[in-house]
């Protein structure tokens, strides 16, 4: 499939998605966002493993085009905001582990985006903002997915201020796995998803499901949906493979 914004690579295991649109700042306009949503669709029905999310260019992604918006009406901003809010949730429901490698700024749905992701390092050089709030128009869906990583204090004051706060803040905030030397970033990224990749694929891909599903339980319906799943899942050839394999002590062969 041919892109206008969007490069998909794939190397060994992994896909690459890149936000390829440097002279806007990798700004998510609609025909962006689109593209993006057809790209983690081709790579979700491939037997790739992993998905690497990335930016060309001085920034990752600025977030939302405001060419977007300007002088548009109450139905297009809505249809904009929902374009975006169904690539984020599309991105949790992909088999694959996602992974946002972040080298520069990222800011608004920019934000969202990295929040959204499986995993996500950044480099050094990296920054992360919701700007919205020093602004006209508050960074109303941005905030779900990044108040779900940071935390109802941390969000309120990404979102109140707008203000960016560096890569060290964004790991000890809970918004990035890892910080890197810009010059290491590719190898700190790869290393983490080879990582969360090993195993069973039918197991990882029925796990992150669930993990996602079980988050916004109260916690005693979160154990009966994970009691279940977990039952459930050990019936699957993966697990009993496994199983198998750890009292013989031999090396897997997984079924997928």
């Amino acid at each position: 499939m041919s892109y206008e914004h969007v490069l998909v690579d794939r190397e060994g295991d992994h896909a690459t998605i890149t936000m390829n649109r440097p002279a806007a700042r990798n700004a998510l306009s609609l025909g962006h966002l689109q593209e993006l949503h057809r790209a983690f669709e081709e790579v979700a029905a491939t037997d790739a493993t992993g998905i690497v999310v990335a930016g060309n260019g001085p920034v990752f992604s600025a977030g939302h085009d405001f060419r977007d918006v300007s002088g548009k009406d109450l139905h297009d901003a809505r249809f904009l905001l929902q374009t975006c809010a169904d690539l984020m949730q599309l991105i949790q429901s992909v088999p694959q582990v996602v992974i946002a490698k972040v080298h520069a700024l990222a800011t608004a749905a920019g934000a969202q985006l990295v929040a959204t992701c499986d995993l996500a390092v950044a480099a050094d050089t990296a920054g992360f903002a919701a700007p919205g709030g020093k602004g006209g128009w508050f960074c109303h869906t941005p905030m779900v997915a990044i108040a779900r990583d940071v935390g109802r204090k941390r969000a309120m004051e990404l979102a109140l201020t707008g203000d960016v706060i560096d890569a060290a803040t964004a790991l000890d905030w809970g918004l990035v796995n890892r910080v890197v030397p810009a010059e290491q970033l590719d190898a700190a990224t790869h290393q983490l998803l080879t990582a969360a990749t090993r195993g069973s694929r039918h197991s990882k891909a029925a796990g992150k499901s669930a993990l996602y599903a079980q988050l916004s339980m109260p916690q005693d319906e979160a154990y009966r949906f994970a009691v279940e799943a977990m039952a459930q899942a050990s019936q699957s050839a993966d697990a009993q493979e496994g199983v198998a394999a750890f009292l013989q002590k031999r090396p897997p062969a997984w079924q997928d």
